[in-house]
């Protein structure tokens, strides 16, 4: 076994399984890793400098195929079901030794660093990858020690082993299919196979965290994290595409982070030391920031581009909605690089509604912010997914369904316990349309939603006049600096009243039957919350 590079973790790879591979590759730079990528031919340069790579099959998680081991450690606590699929240990034993195996006679990539920023909540992650553009991935995605760090032993705590080319037969061991993502968490181990899709291990490692850190009374999120000089920290949930980067990525601010964040006693922490953003119709104009972060050492996922200039076509989905861009913090040039900050005073909670219905901007009490941050709500439109032709409605819990192995009601009380104990303000932002449902009204204009964003968190909505929405509950301000009057009432932007009235009933009448299945552990506070049919 060949080894180059700096190992930073003492515990061998046979701790891991691997006990047999043709060469390792340990804690690359971004250059070398990308000199082994284009000698291997898989990916080449943009006329931007950062690195293009095709995912194959997979464009995005594969969710249906992701599964967690149950066993002793986690069959009382985490909440299974559509989610949380369990899988028996042996099952993950004979898969693990089978990657292992396989590989044997590759070259493998090696990445060893953080997710957390705050040393008192974060963990160490050692990824072995298959592909030398995964394991930049990661390198970009997750923190690197620095050289203090680097002055004691890293202890090693999680592992990933990630094997794009690995497809493991389905029927043998009852999976959905060849593909398979399962997290181990008694052996603090997650296996990847059969998916080119990077996200998976970074959504991996998410999911990890919003196990451990609810159980230390630290709240685990789905959000981004911005603060303004003034220290007034904002935290914005969303699901894709609902603008969390976009909105977070703002020129007066400093981020912290774009997706992933935990709230402790001491105030917001990023998990990652970067960002994956969405570049679908991304504009130099609209989005500055995230434009200029993608440049060398960044990674470019399944979009187009011209074959002879290099030149990236950023509105082309031939491949993919979901085309993204991979980068370091260091790569915004307002981002706050030590990735910690205070107490947020103002929590957004992103929505693309595609009905129409939801105003641009909504102020939530406590109950409300639970039912609402529970529910995760925003809409497919027509061209996103094959088969949806019309609306449709999504709600997936705490906006980030996918990543919880704990039942939903578990942050929503957190969340709302630390909303009280920092005197927080929860805004509901709707990025969709307006004037009409999809097809007849049109989106909102990110200039005015900027402008609500901006009010909200330097506390210019305080004094204006509110109106309660009478099948919603929250309360509505009419006007906002640098937005007309008529767009801050959603029902004053339809022709067709009654129309709007018939939608608004119907968009609550998914909220209750969404609500249903966690009526069982949801409290009383919770309930009354729900919109009024």
């Amino acid at each position: 076994m060949a080894k180059y590079g700096i190992q930073r973790i003492a515990n061998p790879l046979s701790d891991n399984g691997v006990s047999a591979c043709k060469t390792v590759h340990w804690n690359y730079s971004a250059p070398r890793l990308i000199e082994e990528e284009v000698k291997s031919g898989r990916g080449e340069f943009a006329n931007t400098g950062a690195f293009i790579v095709n995912t194959g099959k997979y464009t995005g998680r594969s969710p249906q195929d992701k599964y967690v081991v149950e066993d002793e450690t986690t069959k009382n606590d985490v909440w299974w079901g559509p989610v949380n699929t369990p899988i028996k240990a042996e099952v993950f034993d004979a898969l693990h030794k089978e990657l292992c195996t396989y590989l044997a006679d590759k070259e493998i990539f090696v990445f060893e660093g953080f997710a957390g920023a705050d040393p008192a909540e974060r963990i160490t992650v050692r990824m072995i990858n298959e592909l030398g553009w995964h394991n930049l991935f990661c390198q970009k995605l997750f923190i690197e020690p620095t050289e203090d760090d680097l002055k004691n032993p890293m202890p090693l705590n999680w592992t990933i082993i990630d094997c794009p080319g690995y497809k493991a037969d389905a029927e043998k061991y009852g999976l959905r299919s060849s593909t398979f993502i399962i997290v181990n968490i008694a052996r603090k181990m997650i296996i990847v196979g059969g998916t080119g899709y990077a996200g998976e291990m970074k959504k991996g490692i998410f999911s990890i965290l919003n196990y451990i850190l609810p159980k230390r009374g630290v709240l685990s999120m789905h959000c981004s994290c911005n603060v303004g000089d003034d220290d007034d920290v904002a935290i914005f949930f969303g699901l894709s595409g609902t603008g969390k980067t976009t909105l977070s990525a703002d020129p007066k601010r400093a981020l912290i982070g774009d997706d992933e964040h935990g709230w402790t006693d001491r105030g917001i922490f990023n998990f990652e030391g970067g960002c994956y953003a969405k570049t679908i119709n991304l504009s130099q104009e609209m989005e500055p920031d995230i434009w200029n972060a993608i440049r060398f050492g960044a990674i470019l996922e399944n979009v187009g581009y011209d074959p002879h200039s290099r030149a990236v076509d950023y509105t082309d989905a031939s491949r993919t909605e979901n085309t993204r861009a991979a980068y370091p913090l260091t790569n915004i040039h307002n981002a706050k690089l030590s990735s910690v900050t205070g107490h947020p005073k103002n929590i957004l909670f992103l929505t693309c509604d595609a009905f129409g219905v939801l105003p641009p901007a909504a102020r939530l009490n406590p109950s409300q912010a639970m039912y609402h941050f529970i529910s995760g709500y925003t809409a497919k439109v027509a061209g996103t997914e094959r088969g949806v032709t019309e609306p449709q409605a999504t709600f997936s819990a705490c906006f980030g369904a996918p990543f919880l192995p704990l039942h939903p009601t578990v942050y929503a009380e957190l969340l709302a316990k630390k909303m009280k104990e920092h005197d927080a303000t929860v805004w509901l932002i709707n990025t969709g349309w307006t004037g009409g449902a999809y097809g007849v009204g049109k989106r909102m204009r990110i200039d005015h939603t900027r402008a609500i964003v901006n009010s909200a968190i330097e506390g210019r909505l305080a004094n204006v006049e509110f109106k309660t929405d009478p099948i919603f509950g929250f309360e509505v301000p009419q006007s906002c600096p640098g937005v007309p009057g008529d767009v801050m009432n959603p029902k004053n932007t339809w022709a067709d009243k009654d129309a709007y009235d018939q939608k608004a009933k119907e968009l609550a009448s998914m909220f209750v039957k969404n609500f249903a299945k966690f009526q069982d552990k949801a409290s009383d506070e919770i309930l009354k919350a729900a919109p009024k049919i």
